[in-house]
């Protein structure tokens, strides 16, 4: 079993397919084997992602900051939930537990989280695979600027290259499953492990 670290908006966007596309990742890294970190939140494509995931009987894993998690929207029904102190704890946190980055679309936070990736990426940092989904075109003009940046002599096109861009979610490679996939007894609302990070 492979952990894949989904980052996402916490918002559903104005295009159903955005939901959809949340959806059929969810469903497929648990159909897969796969267990899925991802920012702890029960709204917007976070929800849709991990409510399918948990639907498909994967294992779900939430990494949520204290300030966010005051606001009373995180996930309920997770197997485990990693309650840490900042965002940058959160990000560090996913990264650590996953082999396999997915970026769908998002708004400045997920904008910040994939960038963080990219350039861990680039000093070395780390070596997972980076997947940028790019429905409905969303990431045109991220994909515009680091095009830019290459060309200006900011970023170099192999630095670039380590952001794997598809337009769908059946273009994701993920690793193969090790065994069947597992079915996780669904957590009783209401409850979740708690831990802070290691």
């Amino acid at each position: 079993m492979s952990t894949i670290c989904v980052f996402c908006g916490a918002s559903p966007g104005i295009r159903p397919s955005y939901q959809a596309a949340a959806r059929a990742l969810g469903t497929r890294i648990a159909l897969a084997g796969h267990r899925l970190v991802y920012g702890g939140a029960a709204i917007g494509l976070m929800g849709e992602l991990a409510d399918a995931a948990l639907a498909g009987g994967g294992e779900v894993i939430g990494v949520v900051p204290a300030h966010i998690d005051r606001l009373g929207i995180t996930h309920t029904r997770l197997h485990r939930l990693h309650r840490v102190g900042t965002m940058h704890e959160r990000k560090a946190l996913m990264a650590e537990l996953a082999e396999v980055v997915v970026t769908l679309p998002g708004g400045v936070g997920t904008l910040d989280e994939i960038s963080e990736m990219l350039c861990w990426s680039q000093l070395g940092i780390q070596r997972k695979a980076l997947w940028l989904v790019d429905i409905e075109k969303y990431y045109q003009p991220l994909l515009a600027f680091l095009g830019h940046a290459v060309r200006e002599g900011f970023l170099s096109s192999d630095h670039a290259g380590h952001v794997r861009v598809v337009g769908d979610i059946e273009a994701i490679e993920l690793p193969p499953a090790a065994a069947p996939p597992r079915r996780p007894a669904p957590p009783q609302p209401g409850r979740a492990d708690t831990a802070q990070p290691p």
